[in-house]
């Protein structure tokens, strides 16, 4: 019996072993390397959706609704928000577009120290797809078809009460103005000017000029010096700003197109040193520019999206084309108001057409010159249209100017009813003694000295006090017109003479003068 006990043990099969797991809390190298890359790949999608929600495309306006839009509460724009065209022809708001992403920006800066006019205007046009862009200056005198008396675009903000109201109607005339519509519209005061510079570590430019100028009603002292440096925010501004020495009235050579084409230089660094990687890393600095100083119908987003498409896109300075809108600026035109001539700039047509069609223009279709609303001053001081349309009626007719005081020619003595001179130390006539060999004398009838042929002097009698009479000074004539007046003083011109000048045979009823060197 022991022996099967034995048998029987040894023919048992052992049991299989469980195999021994890992220990609690501890992950095996497949599941550390799964879970790294799932966190990797959340990662990423969260960085796509912030980059995305960060840079967004701009869309571009619906201007459709415009059309029919009324004006209900008297203000003169309609309730919709769109824009009341009038009897003006409305520019072109869609067509087809020269490339995918083709968009135009109206930029306007506001000179707040000095009233708020809107003294630098801008219209850029960015061709993202094919990385190009123009940007166009508008001399701040330019004339603009309004139905007032003093019609210089810069005033055209302040004169509708600024805000929204004002912007729409800027935005009426420059857009009547090259015959389009620009997408969208950006308002920046110079302050804006001076943090983007402070923000960016300054910016290196070579002043033109020496710059000195001093106006305690704006609080505004501008000195800079001639020559290259890294400008700081405050000396941007003042460069920016520069029309003219204090006292002097006189600055740049070439008037205000010599301030454009500083303006033009000093921004066109800025780019430069903007697209540096460097710059890259303080959008938020930017963005808090943009916040406090900007006001635009674009998103924050939608202008990092044009930042991130300059510089993915390898867009470099010489890309970026710098015009001034061509035109005659020594114009001038009879002002109602004032009762003397106004200084203006009138723009070319053929000129301005060109480059409407060329480099600023988003769509393909081709403009002509009725497209556009460009003033000119005619040989007889009226003013027209190439719409063919003038808003003001009363400007359209030769003005009537007040007849010169007829100058007394003090070379001509004054003679009595005979045709004698007039002693003007004595105030009795001179007349010819024929006794006296001819000799002159002053005499009066049957009262004659026989030997000089000289009258007596007549005897005055008692002097008498005579009190000075006190005439009240009737002050400046107050203007008779409600139409606007400029925040800036206006100084009286002298009335010159219209002359005649050649008229262009490419476009007859206007009158052209040739661009000065170098516009």
């Amino acid at each position: 019996m022991s022996n099967i006990g034995k048998r029987l043990a040894g023919n048992q099969t052992p049991k299989p072993q469980k195999p021994q797991g890992p220990r609690r809390g501890k992950l095996t190298c497949q599941q550390i390397v799964l879970i790294v890359i799932v966190a990797l790949l959340a990662a990423a999608l969260l960085i796509t959706l912030a980059w995305r929600s960060l840079f967004v495309r701009p869309t571009l306006p619906n201007r459709d609704s415009a059309q029919n839009a009324t004006d209900l509460d008297g203000d003169g724009l309609p309730d919709s928000g769109g824009i009341d065209w009038g009897d003006g022809t409305r520019p072109r708001a869609d067509g087809e577009r020269k490339s995918e992403d083709y968009y135009t920006v109206l930029i306007l800066g506001r000179d707040t120290g000095g009233g708020g006019n809107t003294d630098t205007i801008l219209l850029a046009s960015y061709d993202v797809t094919n990385q190009k862009a123009s940007i166009m200056s508008i001399p701040r005198d330019t004339m603009v078809n309004i139905p007032y008396d003093i019609k210089r675009i810069n005033a055209v903000y302040n004169y509708y009460g600024q805000g929204e109201k004002g912007i729409q109607h800027l935005y009426k005339e420059i857009s009547q103005l090259v015959g389009f519509e620009p997408d969208y519209q950006v308002v920046i005061e110079w302050e804006a000017v001076g943090k983007i510079v402070d923000a960016m570590g300054g910016v290196w430019f070579d002043v033109p000029r020496d710059m000195n100028y001093r106006d305690p009603w704006q609080d505004l002292t501008i000195k800079q010096a001639k020559g290259y440096r890294l400008l700081s925010g405050d000396d941007a501004m003042q460069v920016l700003r520069y029309r003219y020495d204090t006292g002097k009235k006189s600055g740049y050579a070439d008037g205000d197109i010599g301030r454009i084409a500083t303006q033009q230089a000093l921004l066109k660094a800025m780019v430069q040193q903007l697209l540096q990687v460097k710059n890259i890393a303080k959008i938020n600095e930017f963005a808090k520019v943009f916040q406090e100083c900007v006001e635009t119908d674009l998103s924050l987003q939608n202008c990092l999206w044009f930042a991130q498409a300059a510089y993915l896109g390898g867009l470099k300075v010489e890309d970026v084309n710098f015009v001034t809108a061509p035109g005659n600026y020594a114009a001038h035109c009879w002002s109602r108001t004032y009762q003397n001539m106004q200084s203006y700039v009138t723009l070319y047509p053929n000129q301005l057409l060109k480059l409407v069609n060329e480099e600023l223009s988003p769509f393909k279709e081709v403009f002509t010159l009725s497209d556009l609303d460009i003033m000119t001053v005619n040989a007889d001081g009226s003013v027209s249209s190439s719409s063919g349309y003038v808003e003001d009626q009363k400007a359209a007719i030769p003005p009537v100017r007040p007849e010169p005081e007829p100058e007394e020619n003090e070379d001509e003595p004054a003679v009595d009813e005979n045709g004698n001179p007039i002693d003007p130390d004595t105030g009795l006539p001179i007349v010819v003694d024929p006794e006296n060999g001819g000799s002159a004398g002053t005499t009066t009838p049957g009262n004659s000295d026989p030997g000089t042929g000289t009258s007596p002097a007549p005897d005055p009698g008692p002097e008498i006090d005579t009190p000075d009479i006190y005439v009240p000074d009737p002050g400046p004539e107050t203007p008779s017109s409600p139409d606007p007046v400029e925040s800036d003083p206006v100084e009286p011109d002298p009335v010159p003479e219209l002359p005649e000048v050649p008229q262009d045979p490419s476009d007859p009823g206007f009158t052209f003068i040739e661009p000065p060197p170098n516009v």
